[in-house]
């Protein structure tokens, strides 16, 4: 199907009757959303809820309404006032920033959106308090925001004007021995799984799963990435060739609709709602305030391997992108490999992958040969040695750990009295508060690592970073996992392109902070265009290999124009009548969510009846 027709057909299918088994007549109902209903109100309009109103939602929430102000309005050029010096303190710490209802983890992105706070947050401790704020939200047409760990590169987890659901707070986690869906007793084993609060981080998943109960999760790679947002978005962590996607270890959630309703979804109950939550993208749908995920046994160890390789020359760094795609193929394609290697501007190669299930020894077995034919040419150096290190996959989240064995990999909470396991790897810290220049990726097809494909590929690499680095993330490419991760995956919504990508490709630049109020120079916005420019011209290159491949959609452009093919491909006419099913009147908006083509780009505004 052309994208064009694809399109199409995502708008018009509420409209046709029958073409999705399951799918009520309220779903084939023409637009239920009545002109005077077509906008949201902002504050001063008319229909703004009044003091009295905002009372009582707080009454329902037992007071954890709050009201938001950025802690970086009391700046002056200079610093001034306590909540300001605060802020500053710990700009660079992203418990801190997930910690403010008013603040995100990414302060921008350039020509797209910067960081601002809703008018007011329900602090939410307890589902009641999530059905009340989205009731709150319908009755009064409010544009409504959900946040859990904040770090959405678009801007999806904040929006000025609007009241937020915030659930930091709804950070549970409980493990089980034998955990049966509901109403599904009979259909499926029991099987060992974890149930977690929307809110909670992947370090506390990893801690109770991991260091403490001695199993593993599927799960992201930044520590202090919310679990509900990458379950919802598709959810690729470093294991991921061994292990699939979160979204595809998903059991059950309970999820908010838009009519104020909890309801359960899993592959019995609502296993529409449920597929469409495995990927769907977070914010579009409901507010998930709790789900249950698989946990599996844990290989006896995760380790990592890191290094550097310089060319001296144009065509010599050319060849060694060859050799390099060539090795990965033939040695590193397969379920114990994941992360990235990096072929940067400067003729570099960089190598930060991760293995599971592997040895110590057998890794640095696996990296001989590639490292027998750089030694043995004068044109490379080795920069920073390549070098491998194991550990018992018991101890790769544990902080205690690391600080007496590896001090300097991962960075602390420095705030008093924070929790000793709150940690991140050293390498995220420069993604803390960044404000983003430009940011692309494409799946890329195992078609071209066939050995008469190669060289289109490694020409397509070389092209591309003659304009930006890239970096291979093969841990969110799926070809090479095992069949049943593969089956799994399959059935979520995210882009099947994901099956038979060996890689996912990364082109991003940024700068530092830059939330609004904050002292000191503002970006150099011009600069940061040129960037973006030369980003687009690298991806374009890159596409020369894969003309039609799609993305990822927490780690994409904003500007991506055909949005629904890239971000969800063939699924997307599913998805969209999921969303008119449980969401008609599209309560629920992230900027390139599903159904956002009938809003405003602010959300604000109705512009179809989509």
């Amino acid at each position: 199907m052309k994208r064009r027709d694809l399109l199409k057909a995502a708008l018009a299918i509420p409209l046709l009757p029958g073409l999705l088994s399951g799918i009520p007549a309220m779903a084939q109902a023409a637009d239920p959303l009545p002109a005077r209903l077509r906008s949201r109100v902002r504050p001063g309009e008319p229909g703004w809820p009044s003091a009295a109103d905002w009372g009582r939602l707080k009454h329902d929430v037992g007071g954890r309404l709050l009201k938001l102000e950025s802690p970086f309005a009391g700046c002056g050029p200079t610093s001034a006032g306590a909540a300001c010096d605060e802020a500053l303190k710990h700009l660079d710490n992203p418990f801190y920033l997930g910690d403010q209802p008013a603040l995100t983890q990414t302060s921008g992105w350039v020509d797209a959106w910067t960081s601002q706070p809703s008018a007011y947050a329900v602090a939410a401790e307890s589902t009641a308090d999530v059905v009340a704020a989205v009731n709150f939200a319908r009755e009064h047409h409010l544009r409504l925001v959900v946040k859990g760990g904040g770090h959405s590169y678009q801007g999806t987890s904040d929006a000025p004007d609007s009241l937020l659901v915030w659930t930091r707070h709804m950070n549970e986690i409980s493990l089980h021995d034998a955990f049966t869906a509901q109403g599904c007793a009979g259909v499926q084993a029991p099987q060992p799984a974890v149930s977690i609060g929307a809110g909670a981080m992947w370090i506390d998943a990893y801690d109770a799963v991991t260091t403490r109960g001695g199993r593993y999760v599927q799960g992201g790679g930044c520590t202090t990435v919310g679990v509900a947002g990458l379950v919802q978005s598709g959810g690729f962590g470093s294991f991921s060739k061994r292990y699939g996607t979160a979204a595809a270890g998903l059991l059950e959630a309970e999820i908010v609709t838009a009519d104020g309703r909890a309801c359960i979804a899993n592959a019995c109950t609502h296993p529409d709602l449920f597929w469409a939550i495995k990927g769907g993208g977070g914010g579009s749908l409901g507010v998930v305030t709790r789900l249950t995920l698989r946990t599996r046994e844990l290989p006896e160890f995760f380790g990592g391997v890191s290094g550097s390789i310089k060319a001296v020359s144009d065509a010599a760094y050319r060849a060694l992108i060859a050799r390099v795609i060539g090795f990965y193929q033939s040695s590193l394609f397969n379920p114990h490999w994941g992360e990235q290697i990096g072929f940067g501007a400067d003729n570099t190669v960089r190598v930060d992958m991760v293995f599971q299930g592997l040895s110590q020894a057998q890794a640095e077995q696996a990296w001989a040969p590639l490292l027998e034919w750089v030694r043995a040419r004068k044109e490379y150096e080795l920069v920073k040695p390549i070098q491998a290190r194991a550990l018992p996959a018991r101890h790769m989240w544990d902080a205690e750990f690391f600080r007496q064995h590896a001090p300097g990999v991962q960075v602390g909470d420095d705030r008093p009295g924070a929790p000793r396991n709150h940690v991140l790897w050293a390498g995220d810290q420069g993604q803390v508060g960044w404000f983003i220049h430009g940011f692309k990726s494409a799946w890329l097809p195992a078609s071209l690592l066939r050995e008469e494909r190669q060289a289109r590929l490694a020409d397509a690499l070389f092209a591309c970073t003659r304009h930006w680095g890239v970096g291979l993330h093969f841990n969110k490419g799926l070809a090479g996992a095992p069949k049943a991760e593969l089956a799994a995956a399959r059935n979520t919504a995210t882009n099947p392109q994901v099956l038979d990508a060996f890689a996912l490709a990364i082109i991003a630049g940024d700068g530092p902070p830059a939330f609004p109020g904050t002292p000191g120079p503002k970006p150099d916005l011009a600069h940061a265009r040129e960037r973006a420019a030369a980003m687009g011209r690298a991806i374009a290159a890159l596409r020369q290999a894969a003309p039609d491949a799609g993305s990822y959609v927490s780690e994409s452009d904003y500007f991506e124009r055909d949005w629904q093919h890239a971000f969800w491909g063939a699924n997307y006419p599913r998805l969209a009548a999921v969303k008119r099913r449980y969401d008609p009147t599209g309560l629920f908006f992230v900027h390139h969510g599903v159904g956002s083509e009938a809003w405003s780009a602010d959300g604000f505004t109705r512009v179809a009846s989509g």
